[in-house]
């Protein structure tokens, strides 16, 4: 497993836990980063991550991407 960060420019993953307090994961949960579910990383702007996660397109800070593991 790895960080969501580490994952390459239009590589498709699967996501294998969330992490963090249970606000964060709820959140994340409700953004669509569900466990299972697969994740496709569209590019990296200073760090931030924007993603397709079940058809939509997501930015999400690097802190929120650390504790998205695949």
């Amino acid at each position: 497993m790895m960080p969501l960060t580490l994952a390459g420019v239009g590589e498709e993953r699967i996501i294998r836990k969330i992490g963090g307090k249970p606000q964060v994961r709820a959140h994340l949960e409700n953004l669509g980063f569900v466990v299972g579910s697969a994740v496709t990383v569209i590019s990296t702007i200073g760090g931030n991550v924007i993603v397709n996660v079940k058809e939509s397109r997501i930015a999400i800070s690097r802190e929120m991407a650390q504790k998205i593991m695949i």
